[in-house]
C-alpha cells in the first residue's frame, strides 16, 4: 500500500481539493481526482524530500499561533502603509544571519515570512547563513532580525534541531 500511496494524507488533500475546486461532483471527476492525487504522491515520493524529525510537537502549536497573529496584525500594518503612502521610502532590502541549518525549518521559515503581507523571502546564502528579506515598511532593521529570530527561528530550532 505504501508503494502507491506514500503520502496519504498529500494524496487525499489533493483529492478533497480537487473536487471542492470543480463545479460537478461526478463519477468522472472523482476518478480524475483520485489519478492526479495518487500520481502527486508518487511524484513527490521520487523526490524523495527528507523526513522530518519532529523534537517537539507543543513547539509547533506555538508557532502556529505566534505566525496567527503576527499575520492578522501584519495585515493590518500593511493597509495603513498602503493608505499613508509611506511605502516607498521605507521598503528596503535586510539580510538576517540564521542559525537554522535543518532544509525542512528553512522551508518553513521561507513560507513564514513570505506569507506574512509585507514581507518577502528571496534568497537563501547557505555557504554564509544569511537570507535576503524584502520589507514592505522597515522603520529599525535591527528589531526586525530580533523579530523574525526570536519568534520564528527560535521555535523552529526548537521544532527540528
Amino acid at each position: 500500500m505504501k508503494r502507491i500511496l506514500p503520502y496519504p494524507l498529500l494524496s487525499l488533500s489533493l483529492l478533497v481539493m480537487w473536487l471542492l475546486l470543480n463545479q460537478s461532483l461526478g463519477l468522472g471527476q472523482i476518478l480524475l481526482g483520485a489519478f492526479i492525487a495518487v500520481m502527486a504522491g508518487l511524484v513527490t515520493a521520487a523526490l524523495d524530500p527528507p523526513k522530518p524529525k519532529v523534537r517537539s510537537y507543543f513547539a509547533i502549536l506555538k508557532l502556529l499561533w505566534v505566525v496567527v497573529i503576527d499575520v492578522l496584525r501584519s495585515n493590518i500594518e500593511v493597509v495603513g502603509v498602503i493608505l499613508s503612502g509611506r511605502s516607498r521610502e521605507t521598503n528596503r532590502f535586510i539580510e538576517i544571519p540564521l542559525e537554522l541549518r535543518d532544509r525542512v525549518g528553512l522551508t518553513i521559515l521561507a513560507c513564514i515570512i513570505t506569507a506574512t503581507p509585507g514581507s518577502a523571502w528571496l534568497n537563501y546564502d547557505s555557504f554564509r547563513g544569511v537570507v535576503l528579506i524584502h520589507v514592505l515598511d522597515l522603520q529599525d532593521e535591527a528589531v526586525w532580525i530580533a523579530t523574525v529570530k526570536q519568534r520564528y527561528e527560535a521555535l523552529l530550532l526548537e521544532i527540528f534541531q
